[in-house]
């Protein structure tokens, strides 16, 4: 017999079966049930068990299910034998395919959400135990169905009509008349935003959510909300007035929802194992470097950035988390491109920044992205997403909106930072804010050029 344990795969995806080895002498055996590290290592998820069940069968023949439950199992016997049978109820073109498994002390099977699960005793005294990630809750809807269902095929060692079944699951509904089981999905918090208008475009099954619903700052709407329904949180809201964040007013908003909201999202996403989304900001460093990668240590200039910042080593504690760092948002709604194109309808002649270089990012570019690095499972981490291309300065992308819409660039003037600061209140702006993008890239994500994307938002 093995002395480490194996996984095998099987025909319902995400169902494995693992191989426990059993070291025993006279005095019986011990078995490592759940080992973290090694089932880790072999390719089980971590799935985080907080509750551990255990059944136990007094006669051959005690047979239950077909169950499927809003959380994952890792399942086993610590005596006797049992056969067990699971079939997909997902949504999908696997519904209703079965797996079956000769169970005993030496083998595990890891249950997915949305996987029906049944055994039945083939001993007397037989103990069924099962690690779960979700407190039980007796407001729980389960998926079922029939045991005895001819579409499933599943061939019992002992005939249901002489297995002992409970009435309810003797009720069962049929394969023909299971409705799959709702899988987990996105919310989106910052739903009224630019980048959250995309994403609810790009994500129509996703659940979006706005200040007027969810206040992230208010710890007290995280516990009114079910987070079993979930497996993604991307967060696209946050206080983005850069220059009002410098009074007091504004420092305090500022700091609420660009920090200490996140504190409230991270600690909830660890407790439920979510994966967050969150969008940071080239503000983050002091542009002092021409390019900036995400090993780069931050810098922040004024409060908005400083908020920003702390955001990011707040969400880097989740276990499960993707920063994406982008610069110079454009998306459907007042926007730096959207007032160059209206001064130049109207026959404005601006002044425009030439000192600050960067590169734009259309809000369905960073969608594209977001969605990229949850359908690929890109490791998690910190990624630069911003738009392809040449960087060029905030007063080259006017000369560009201005030609585009028929207008000649030379009516636009190039200023310096300082000089169009004069007189005003303004926060201090980085003055380098590119990012290199050759970490996304290496997931297979190749970001739209700037003048690609800006051709299409302007048609």
């Amino acid at each position: 017999m093995s002395t480490s344990p194996s996984v095998r795969s099987t025909s319902i995806e995400g169902l494995l079966v693992v191989d426990l080895p059993l070291h025993g002498d006279s005095r019986g055996w011990f078995k490592e049930n759940w080992q973290r590290e090694k089932m880790l290592a072999l390719g089980l998820p971590d799935f985080g068990p907080v509750q551990n069940n255990v059944s136990y069968n007094a006669s051959a023949g005690a047979t239950r299910g077909i169950h499927a439950e809003p959380w994952d199992k890792l399942v086993s016997l610590m005596t006797g034998k049992a056969f067990g049978a699971w079939v997909d109820l997902r949504p999908g073109p696997n519904f209703g395919t079965t797996v079956t498994v000769d169970l005993h002390p030496g083998v595990a099977v890891f249950v997915p959400r949305g996987v029906g699960n049944s055994y039945q005793a083939l001993e007397d005294g037989t103990t069924y135990a099962y690690l779960v990630n979700e407190h039980w809750r007796p407001d729980v809807a389960y998926t079922a169905v029939a045991l005895d269902d001819p579409a499933l095929g599943i061939d019992w060692p002992i005939p249901l009509a002489d297995a002992e079944v409970s009435d309810k699951d003797r009720a069962n509904p049929l394969l023909a008349d299971v409705t799959p089981m709702e899988p987990r999905r996105a919310l989106v918090l910052g739903a009224y935003g630019q980048l959250g208008r995309a994403l609810r475009a790009m994500l129509p099954e996703a659940d979006a959510v706005d200040l007027d619903t969810f206040d992230m700052t208010d710890p007290a709407a995280y516990d009114a909300v079910d987070w079993s329904r979930y497996d993604t949180v991307i967060n696209a809201a946050a206080y983005t007035a850069v220059d009002v964040a410098e009074t007091p007013e504004g420092r305090i908003a500022a700091w609420a929802s660009n920090a200490s909201a996140l504190v409230h999202l991270a600690t909830t996403a660890t407790r439920h194992r979510l994966t967050v989304v969150h969008i940071s900001s080239d503000y983050v460093f002091d542009g002092t470097r021409e390019v900036h990668d995400e090993s780069e240590p931050l810098s922040p200039l004024g409060v908005y950035g400083q908020t920003k910042a702390a955001g990011d080593v707040v969400v880097s504690t989740t276990p499960r988390h993707y920063v994406v760092r982008t610069s110079w948002v454009i998306g459907d709604g007042s926007n730096f491109v959207r007032t160059m194109a209206r001064l130049a309808k109207d026959g404005v002649n601006p002044s425009v920044v030439d000192d600050q270089v960067g590169r734009l990012t259309f809000t369905t570019e960073l969608a594209r992205g977001i969605v990229h690095l949850l359908e690929t499972g890109a490791p998690y981490g910190t990624y630069n997403l911003s738009g392809g291309g040449e960087p060029a300065s905030w007063y080259e992308v006017a000369r560009d909106v201005f030609a585009r819409c028929g207008r000649d660039p030379e009516d636009v003037t190039p200023i310096s930072t300082e000089a169009y600061g004069e007189g005003k209140d303004l926060a201090p702006r980085p003055r380098h804010s590119v990012l290199d993008l050759a970490k996304i890239e290496a997931t297979g994500f190749v970001p739209l050029p700037v003048s690609e994307s800006l051709d299409s938002y302007l048609a």
